[in-house]
């Protein structure tokens, strides 16, 4: 089988063995990319969006917004074709050396400056988060503080200390538009995953207005 066809496959499989439960579009879109990408259905369940906040991405996307996250791995994951062909671009400033000395400097985390990086940044802008509670915390103050307004925050760090205090802090806020990975669950390659669900919907919404 082609990749494609693979994939097309892996679709139907789990959309099959959803049964008979049934999700809205676009937000289906992204649950089954994540289960796709994790053979993990506890993902039909523990995804939260906040009110149109998947078609508020995705017009985002095609508006020409930024993607910036907090990790290589999520970086590496998102499809950066799909992504400039309206113009935005994948940012990860984890490696830059002035990152690291920065925070050690400040006594906060890596994440923290790249949050910081990235609010700096011109145009729309969505975060995703998938490792670093701490990154996802700076975004939640940078809104609080009016320094920031996210086209859309990803908040989907994975792990156990304060994982779930970075999310609920992120759920409370209002006029926010986010999807949240519940619970200890995340990582770099569900990030990626949302973000590609929504560059693949762009995409194929921009080859229908075109026929």
């Amino acid at each position: 089988m082609k990749p494609h066809e693979i994939e097309q496959k892996s679709m139907e499989i789990i959309t099959k063995e959803l049964g008979d439960r049934t999700f809205q579009e676009p937000e289906f879109s992204v649950i089954k990319r994540c289960i796709h990408t994790s053979a993990d259905f506890d993902y039909a369940d523990n995804l939260k969006f906040s009110s149109q906040s998947v078609r508020q991405g995705i017009e985002a996307i095609k508006r020409g917004a930024h993607i910036v996250t907090d990790t290589n791995m999520a970086f590496a994951g998102i499809n950066k074709g799909v992504l400039g062909r309206f113009g935005g671009e994948a940012h990860c400033f984890m490696a830059d050396e002035d990152v690291a000395l920065e925070a050690k400097e400040r006594g906060v985390t890596r994440s923290t400056i790249c949050m910081e990086r990235g609010a700096n940044l011109s145009g729309e802008i969505i975060f995703a988060i998938g490792n670093a509670p701490t990154a996802l915390i700076r975004i939640c103050e940078l809104i609080e503080e009016g320094k920031i307004k996210p086209a859309l925050v990803i908040g989907a760090p994975v792990g156990f200390v304060n994982v779930l205090e970075s999310k609920e802090r992120l759920l409370s806020m209002k006029d926010v538009p986010y999807i949240v990975a519940g619970g200890r669950k995340g990582g770099s390659n569900i990030v990626a995953a949302i973000c590609n669900a929504m560059l693949y919907e762009a995409k194929k919404e921009e080859a229908s207005e075109r026929v």
